[in-house]
């Protein structure tokens, strides 16, 4: 990769971006490659809350990162960039299209209500999926 190289530009999206998405961006920023194309992780959602679950920020505290940084946005805040890949989490039609050179649906359970065991079973197959993903977008 040489310097001048743009980043790789990630999308998460679900309905209030306070917890599914917010993990997902999380992960996508823990998990650079290393020596390899840089990831430019965003996440938004259709209907904002504005906050982000304090599931998921305990949840991603455990692991060292800390989502208290992170704002709750919406798709607006992130109109006119560019995405080499969108994943939606859930949201089916509550998810507006964005445009995007390749487009994932996982079809992912909002994990708000759950037991902190279940959330966290949630959190971490988002992790597994973030990983798989960013695999294969800096092997293309």
């Amino acid at each position: 990769m040489r310097s001048e190289d743009p980043p790789i530009r990630v999308l998460f999206v679900c309905v209030e971006n306070s917890c599914r998405s917010q993990m997902a961006e999380a992960f996508a920023r823990m998990y650079q490659p290393m020596g390899g194309q840089r990831i430019e992780a965003h996440s938004a959602g259709s209907k904002p809350s504005g906050i982000v679950n304090a599931k998921a920020i305990a949840s991603l505290k455990e692991l060292g990162y800390d989502l208290t940084k992170h704002g709750s946005k919406s798709l607006d805040d992130i109109r006119g960039l560019a995405f080499d890949a969108v994943v939606t989490m859930g949201c089916g039609d509550a998810c507006p299209w964005v445009p995007a050179q390749r487009r994932e649906d996982w079809r992912l359970e909002d994990p708000k209500h759950l037991e902190m065991d279940e959330f966290r079973k949630s959190r971490d197959e988002i992790a597994r999926r973030v990983k798989a993903l960013l695999d294969e977008l800096t092997a293309e």
